[in-house]
């Protein structure tokens, strides 16, 4: 039970309450807030305080499958054929509730998967299609997602009959890419494999917006600029996907729309070819429904009352569906023929003149100066009825844009091109965050290598480790060294979309090579050494570099007296710079590195915060990166060899001095300039360490404070070492999809 809007108690208490004669006594039963709120927290009272809640995402109690459940497993029984063919039967099967335009749901199942898909961003990888997160809030209720509840509850009694076998986000994706074969499209192809979440993935940052649609100008330094676009956002505006089909703060300006396009499709991985090809292809199909008053829909999904069964945005105007659906407020069709793949977009949209007009929810569009009737589109229900084509400012930024517009020139006259393009840019912008070729799974994976997979070729599985070990260990690298180029190779990880991680060396390649955090000079020298080894076993420079790390490891366990065995699993391939889109890869740049006590820059975001979000990315618990930052400082893996939070006397070692010292309350924490403290013994009056915020939050964060103290006791030294080594090798094999 949450609170009404007005903030007022949603409870009847004449039920609960006790009268005498006019004075009423007694409480209300409910325990308000605490159990039954969404906007409260027992934290609120301490806001400053560093929130983990990111580290505890997709807990595994929220989800009703069993433990064991393996969703590759699961896709190895499906039907997909069947499936297909249900999928394809779904699109001009009209149902009453929901009537189809022109007797065709594919309009509305590209929207879905469009939309679903279309939330990725390049800056965190987070976003995308790949968690079926568009039936949870917030994506389930943005105002860009008007009316998707209908496509998803539309398709139901698919997932209904198909149960386990399919996933939501698996299903999505493939009602859109049917839907345009369904319309005639030859599409490039399609995989299973993304599996779904079970509540809302908190994680992601969507603005720091209060209000929907709020005006764009704080998202960017400068609005002329759209460069200056907060990072790590894509979209233009709370709530929407991409950019105000309206224009620049819906401030008509095909023009400026473009660098808005430009720039929010480039965050998305696109470049203005499949920028061109998407926008076109989008909209060469469906319609945009605006025939109605927007402002009498009732709330959203989230809002609205239990009878609507989770159904958003009822509309009281006539039938409220069909003809009089209110969407994006805009109305009207872009082409001629819109439940068939063809040219029709951009004949339409060069063989006109276009003048600015009101839709009849009062949204502004574009719309032909003058026009054939017979070249208009025929209403949704009556066909004997035609209506003005419309274009949006974003469609028009296709015209008037000199880049955009020589493309679309060259699309308008060459068909098989357009639709060649825009099947690979669809499959694209419906796969980008799969990660690698072997997440995907189904008869329809294409075979071509596509460089935005990060293509990495199969690696030597047979071999003797041991021996490669032996000449590790006697090369001269030291510990840290060999610990922290390891780690340097494997944190690119992200598992927000998959990509980065040790697999494939791309740290010895542009632009991983020269980045600071990589240390270049550093790099080099430890390179230097593992190449000619991995030469001589001919095995991966990967394998090679992951193994250097195990063995900087397990002579740390033995500098403290422990003797341990890293588990290492064969076969990482090492790309090569072919292999590698630059550009795509410097969004893996970190800015931070908690574990190695490194920061390019002050930033706004505290240290600790920035610490979180690379945990999250790579898919590490809180208590994972307790023991992880503890093991590494103590074997002296700091950037640059600085000494801050090397808590120990026997660097080297993977001891648990960190958190010993960390607890001890003999010695005094005192701050200094630029977000350092000394670590001084009160006792002697001497400095005994120094430290950064990262270091001093595990003892300050009370519940970090509670894994520090675990590991500092007597009892635990053994286990911290155990624990580290499973955490290290989660790390290591982050990206290895083969291996799950």
């Amino acid at each position: 039970m949450s609170e009404s809007k007005d903030g007022k108690c949603p409870v009847d208490h004449s039920q609960f309450i006790q009268k005498e004669e006019t004075n009423i006594v007694g409480k209300c039963p409910v325990m308000h807030g605490g159990n039954t709120s969404t906007d409260k927290s027992v934290m609120d009272w301490w806001p400053k305080a560093l929130n983990l809640d990111i580290l505890h995402q997709h807990d595994t109690k929220t989800n009703p499958l069993k433990a064991d459940f393996n969703y590759q497993e699961e896709l190895k029984k499906l039907d997909v054929e069947a499936l297909k063919k249900d999928v394809h039967n779904l699109m001009t099967d009209s149902q009453e509730w929901w009537p189809a335009d022109w007797g065709h749901y594919g309009g509305l199942m590209i929207r879905m998967a469009w939309h679903s898909a279309g939330t990725y961003r390049t800056a965190d990888g987070r976003g995308g299609g790949g968690t079926g997160n568009q039936r949870f809030a917030p994506l389930n209720s943005w105002p860009d997602n008007v009316n998707l509840d209908k496509a998803r509850r539309l398709l139901w009694p698919i997932k209904k009959k198909y149960g386990n076998k399919v996933s939501w986000a698996d299903l999505i994706i493939l009602a859109g890419t049917i839907a345009y074969e369904n319309m005639g499209l030859k599409t490039f192809g399609f995989a299973f494999g993304r599996e779904d979440i079970w509540h809302p993935e908190q994680d992601i940052y969507w603005g720091a917006e209060k209000e929907w649609l709020a005006p764009s100008d704080n998202r960017y330094e400068s609005l002329e600029n759209p460069a200056t676009m907060e990072n790590p956002l894509a979209a233009v505006q709370m709530g929407l996907i991409y950019v105000n089909p309206e224009g620049v703060n819906g401030v008509p300006d095909p023009l400026k729309t473009a660098e808005q396009v430009r720039e929010t499709f480039k965050r998305m991985a696109m470049n203005d070819e499949e920028t061109v090809a998407l926008t076109a292809g989008g909209h060469t199909v469906g319609k945009t429904h605006g025939n109605g008053d927007a402002s009498v829909l009732g709330p959203d999904p989230e809002s609205a009352g239990v009878e609507e069964q989770g159904l958003g945005w009822a509309n009281p105007n006539k039938s409220g569906k069909g003809r009089y659906t209110v969407t994006s407020g805009l109305e009207g069709a872009w082409t001629s023929e819109p439940t068939k793949w063809d040219n029709g977009f951009f004949e339409m949209l060069f063989k006109h003149e276009w003048e600015l007009r009101k839709s009849p929810a009062g949204a502004l569009q574009w719309e032909p100066k003058t026009i054939k009737e017979e070249d208009k589109p025929v209403d949704v229900e009556d066909f004997s009825i035609r209506h003005n084509p419309m274009m949006t400012d974003a469609d028009m930024a296709m015209k008037v844009d000199p880049i955009y517009k020589e493309i679309s020139l060259k699309f308008m006259n060459d068909f098989d091109a357009f639709s060649d393009a825009f099947a690979r840019a669809w499959f694209k912008l419906t796969h980008r965050d799969m990660g690698p070729k072997s997440c995907y799974f189904g008869p329809d994976v294409p075979q071509e290598d596509l460089i935005w997979q990060d293509p990495i070729p199969a690696g030597k599985k047979e071999y003797n480790v041991d021996a490669v070990k032996e000449k590790i260990t006697a090369s001269g690298l030291s510990i840290s060294e060999m610990v922290a180029t390891a780690w340097d190779s494997a944190r690119t990880f992200r598992g927000s979309d998959k990509r980065g991680g040790a697999n494939g060396a791309r740290i010895r390649l542009a632009p991983q090579k020269d980045w600071e955090g990589n240390e270049p000079e550093k790099l080099t020298k430890v390179l230097a050494v593992l190449e000619p080894i991995a030469a001589d076993f001919g095995i991966s420079i990967a394998d090679t570099i992951v193994l250097a790390g195990n063995v900087g490891v397990e002579l740390a366990a033995k500098n403290a007296g422990l003797n341990i065995t890293v588990p290492f699993t064969t076969g990482r391939g090492d790309a090569t710079q072919e292999m590698t889109d630059v550009e795509s890869f410097e969004p893996l740049e970190p800015v931070a590195d908690g574990f190695r006590n490194w920061l390019k820059k002050d930033y706004i975001v505290s240290p600790e915060e920035l610490l979180l979000d690379r945990t999250q990315l790579m898919g590490l618990t809180a208590p994972e990166m307790t023991i992880l930052l503890g093991g590494m400082r103590v074997m002296g893996t700091n950037y640059d060899a600085a000494k801050h939070g090397v808590f120990t006397n026997n660097v080297g070692a993977l001891s648990n001095d960190f958190f010993v010292t960390l607890t001890d309350m003999g010695y005094a924490w005192e701050p200094l300039e630029n977000g350092l403290y000394n670590i001084r013994c009160k006792k002697t009056g001497t400095v005994k360490f120094t430290a950064t915020r990262v270091d001093l939050v595990f003892g300050s964060n009370s519940v970090l404070r509670s894994y520090a103290e675990f590991y500092a006791q007597d009892d635990n030294k053994e286990q911290f070492v155990h624990d580290f080594v499973k955490a290290w090798v989660k790390v290591m094999n982050a990206d290895r999809f083969d291996l799950k």
